[in-house]
């Protein structure tokens, strides 16, 4: 995508070094944040520096291969051993990051070169999968269409196009008049500060609404669709997304909504049976407890907003069943959420 006249990725590789934009910085100040080293590009992972379920596993794949060149002759095996667990750990909910890292582990097996060819595969393949999945989504978008989302599955959370706006883009780009509905995403906001700045920036129109407002836009009337992002869908197509997006998908079943996920194949976890085995990443209560934004000249300032004294609980996700979910739009095409369509998904993609 475009800010200004200038075409960025959300993460990339120059030699050694892992460059991405700073999205804790947005929609405030656009900056480039520079990983010099694998653990830096952890550290980028854990802080949210980079976020989104195709930017993680971008960035982890280039961690991994940032270990295959640091990685010393001496004690050499331990050391990659050591590094694939610690980026592992960063994130514990997104399958593409594992997906990326272990794909990236193997192919170093081979030589570094391997490695990082293989780590640049992967950022090339998720965002010619994210611009597929527009192209397929944007099938279900008639000439005028309202559209919410919920937390950003936009470009800026996978390498490029994104997954749950990729649609969007390609109906505007085609000249369907589309209304954006963005949820705000408490407690980070990532609706209010990212969703709405690409939208912004593609002069999309959009209105930014609170989360507790859902209930009453779909009870108007106001809610053609839904599409959200997925950081890991189970084989029986129940989906782990960003806290709030469970309560969305009760609505539109409420309110005869449809509602559909937006996500490539790699999200997709072989292994895992149903949503209960999804291991639910819980985060820091100060992200609950302060918010943060500029002042007059532009600096950013953290305040708290919640009671002195008072503690919070910061689950990072909450997991959909499939039975609330009218389709799953991939890289392939639009599937039913089931086993069965899930299957044969991952069978093609074999």
């Amino acid at each position: 995508m475009k800010v200004g006249d200038h075409h960025y990725q959300t993460v990339w590789m120059e030699g050694a070094t892992v460059r991405m934009i700073h999205q804790n910085e947005l929609p405030w100040h656009f900056r480039i944040h520079d990983c010099n080293r694998f653990n830096d590009s952890c550290d980028a992972i854990s802080n949210m520096v980079v976020r989104g379920a195709g930017a993680i596993g971008a960035t982890a794949g280039f961690a991994m291969a940032q270990a295959f060149l640091e990685a010393p002759s001496d004690g050499r095996e331990d050391f990659l051993y050591q590094a694939k667990k610690m980026i592992e750990s960063t994130r514990p909910t997104a399958r593409n990051l594992f997906y990326a890292v272990e794909k990236v582990f193997h192919a170093g097996q081979e030589s570094i070169e391997s490695a990082v060819n293989e780590a640049q595969a992967i950022a090339a393949k998720d965002a010619d999968d994210s611009r597929k999945i527009g192209y397929f989504g944007n099938k279900l978008f008639g000439r005028k269409m309202r559209i919410l989302t919920h937390c950003n599955a936009g470009w800026l959370a996978f390498v490029d196009y994104g997954t749950a706006l990729s649609p969007i883009y390609v109906a505007h780009q085609q000249g369907k008049e589309v209304m954006v509905y963005a949820g705000e995403t408490r407690p980070r906001g990532q609706g209010a500060r990212l969703t709405a700045w690409e939208l912004q920036n593609e002069q999309i129109p959009h209105l930014v609404i609170p989360d507790t407002a859902v209930a009453s836009l779909m009870a108007a009337g106001k809610v053609d669709l839904v599409i959200t992002g997925a950081d890991r869908i189970a084989l029986n197509g129940d989906v782990a997304n960003k806290i709030g997006t469970l309560d969305r998908a009760i609505l539109a079943k409420h309110f005869k909504v449809p509602f559909y996920v937006a996500a490539p194949t790699s999200t997709i976890d072989p292994v895992c049976r149903n949503g209960n085995a999804i291991v639910i990443e819980h985060r820091s209560q100060d992200e609950v407890l302060f918010q943060e934004g500029p002042d007059a000249e532009g600096n950013i300032h953290k305040i708290r907003v919640v009671s002195p004294g008072s503690d919070a609980w910061n689950p990072a996700f909450d997991v959909t069943p499939s039975k609330l979910i009218t389709g799953l739009i991939t890289e392939k095409g639009i599937i039913s959420a089931h086993h069965q369509s899930i299957k044969a998904l991952l069978n093609q993609s074999n």
